[in-house]
């Protein structure tokens, strides 16, 4: 791929997920969306020029990583995964699904999710050896709370969408933005910039509301942001489309340089490709 608005050598989308009916869904899901497939996506990818990608565990097939399992084999070394896991998983399944190209454990802590806090802590130690990430999405007004515990894991930290700091909007000098602030200034967590609807509710679909955050993030750790789409976007009445992925994504890394860094580079350093 060598063209559309985001064309880098490269170029990576962090978190996605696939949904299909002919796999069981968790009785713990909130979220049912309708099938995304393989080639779905794949138009997605082409119309925005993107060649790698980091297939994500969604929450609505639990401990279930077959779904994306199977997506993500299509993509062949272009895709990495991150999927759930917890201190009962064994070692044998922990290697299989390195083999595979899983580089990381998520943690959804918001209705639906599958593995809770008290998970955190062992689930980590358990990957640290594979080189594994914690991939977490969480309230992001708890980051304040939860700042000890996640400055002490062993492992590389990804925080999902902005912070996912839920409305009303927050300013940068409150407590939980400080915090995050804290968790890069310490040197082994990433964030992701996708999903700004996860932050407001107000002004679809580019959500201004989020910028000053975006701004901030990208002026003072460039190397340590990541971009996703999120797509097939579960849960939103109406889901971004391809255009309004091109809009953020060059109004959030406006300069050629920043965006090739966080596309490309820091994509590169975090899930090893």
């Amino acid at each position: 791929m060598t063209s559309g608005p985001l064309a880098h050598p490269g170029a990576c989308d962090t978190h996605m997920h696939f949904y299909s009916s002919s796999f069981p869904t968790s009785p713990a899901a909130t979220l049912f969306p309708p099938d995304a497939t393989v080639g779905d996506y794949t138009t997605v990818q082409e119309q925005l020029g993107l060649e790698r990608v980091v297939v994500v565990q969604p929450t609505t097939y639990g401990l279930d990583n077959s779904c994306q399992l199977d997506g993500m084999a299509a993509f062949g070394a272009r895709a990495r995964g991150v999927m759930v896991v917890n201190s009962s998983t064994s070692e044998r399944e922990l290697e299989r699904l390195t083999g595979l190209g899983v580089v990381g454990a998520r943690f959804h802590m918001l209705p639906g999710g599958a593995v809770g806090w008290d998970e955190l802590a062992p689930t980590a130690s358990a990957i640290a050896d594979h080189g594994w990430h914690i991939q977490l999405q969480l309230d992001g007004n708890e980051l304040a709370d939860r700042q000890a515990k996640l400055v002490a894991l062993p492992v590389p930290l990804v925080i999902d969408h902005i912070g996912r700091f839920m409305p009303p909007t927050k300013s940068l000098d409150d407590s939980p933005v400080l915090a995050l602030n804290a968790l890069l200034d310490a040197g082994n967590t990433w964030v992701k910039l996708s999903a700004p609807y996860e932050s407001t509710a107000a002004t679809p679909p580019h959500h201004p509301e989020v910028l000053p955050l975006v701004d901030h993030l990208t002026a003072n750790w460039p190397e340590r942001l990541v971009w996703a789409s999120n797509w097939p976007h579960p849960g939103q009445p109406e889901p971004l489309r391809t255009s309004d992925l091109e809009a953020l994504a060059q109004r959030w890394l406006p300069d050629g340089e920043l965006r090739r860094r966080v596309l490309v580079d820091n994509a590169a350093a975090l899930y090893g490709f």
